[in-house]
């Protein structure tokens, strides 16, 4: 069992507790196969023997990937879990006092002194802030994430590590992180590529861990999508906060990928803004603190009063844009003769960098 105990884990199952206190596990218990509702943890299996499994889909022939909140055996897959529906906040001073209570636990709660892949936004910021291990940022030279993380590291009184991405670096990583995912979709690979690069700094300087800020976006409306519902074509919800529950059920294709990349380049991630006390406070947050106006993220940026004042605010670019990846990922292919006028110029190159 990854993540947890298996004695802890048959609780949750007999409970039917979703949101058990667990933060996430994978694997078997008593002859059948349990991912947590938010799949912090990857499983596959043989698509015709789900006897077979395995934590990395490169150790099985046919890997199916195993849906998040449910047990599967050879009768198939069964939902166990669903993602809570909890009564809403009704007092805005109690939701970010919770909010600020579970992030903090969360954060505090994290053992050792893990590396921190640091964007300089509000989300690595909380990390840092709390969290004594090293700040890791990646991105190519200009790019917002660096100097956004600069600046951030400053105000926070911290030394940065700055992992200075090349065009050798896409062209060397493309297959690696096919390899590792089992996935050519371009944008899959922009996104997975930046977390790749940094964690392979971290494991080289002795670190066999990352702390990130993943689901942050998510949980408390990250996303210009969230904030744009009902209006945004990406999102089918109605309202905010439905939008933003719409998202988070995105988070298990999300985090395995994220986590198969991390751990091909040598380390574990350690997603404390993703534990369970945590979910349990965002989904009870209504859409104005979610979005207010223009501003996203309000409820977990009031309860992050301990950040230097600067910081509240701070926004980010996806980390595929921060970094300037995408736009070098583009650039190497047209130099290589996948121009924008063919289509999936971008699919095409990633085909042409795949391991035989």
């Amino acid at each position: 069992m990854d993540g947890a105990t298996a004695e802890a884990v048959r609780g949750a199952v007999d409970r039917r507790e979703s949101l058990s206190g667990l933060d996430g596990f994978a694997g078997e218990i008593d002859g059948r196969l349990v991912r947590d509702v938010l799949g912090r943890y990857p499983l596959f299996s043989e698509a015709d023997d789900p006897t077979t499994w395995g934590f990395d889909p490169n150790d099985l022939a046919n890997p199916d990937p195993m849906p998040a909140g449910h047990a599967r055996d050879a009768s198939g897959d069964t939902e166990l879990w669903t993602l809570p529906e909890p009564d809403l906040y009704e007092d805005g001073e109690r939701a970010v006092a919770t909010v600020r209570e579970a992030i903090v636990d969360s954060v505090d709660a994290v053992a050792g002194s893990p590396p921190i892949g640091f964007s300089g936004g509000v989300d690595s910021s909380i990390l840092a802030a709390r969290l004594d291990g090293p700040l890791y940022v990646g991105g190519f030279e200009g790019s917002h994430d660096i100097a956004a993380a600069r600046s951030a590291a400053a105000a926070l009184g911290r030394p940065l590590r700055v992992v200075e991405f090349s065009h050798a670096d896409i062209e060397r990583g493309i297959p690696e992180i096919v390899a590792a995912t089992g996935r050519t979709n371009p944008m899959d690979i922009q996104i997975a590529l930046p977390l790749y690069l940094v964690a392979e700094a971290a494991a080289a300087d002795g670190h066999d861990r990352l702390a990130l800020g993943q689901g942050a976006d998510e949980l408390f409306g990250g996303y210009a999508k969230i904030a744009n519902a009902p209006g945004d074509h990406r999102v089918e919800a109605g309202t905010v906060r439905g939008a933003a529950r719409e998202t988070v059920r995105t988070l298990p294709q999300q985090l395995e990928r994220d986590v198969l990349a991390l751990r091909a380049a040598g380390v574990d991630p350690v997603v404390p803004l993703l534990a369970d006390r945590v979910v349990k406070a965002a989904l009870r947050l209504p859409g104005e603190w979610l979005v207010d106006g223009g501003e996203r993220k309000v409820a977990l940026r009031r309860a992050a009063d301990f950040l230097p004042a600067k910081l509240h605010s701070r926004d980010k670019k996806a980390v595929q844009y921060g970094s300037l990846l995408a736009r070098e990922f583009d650039r190497l292919a047209r130099q290589a003769g996948f121009k924008k006028r063919m289509d999936d110029h971008l699919g095409q190159y990633v085909e042409s960098l795949r391991p035989e």
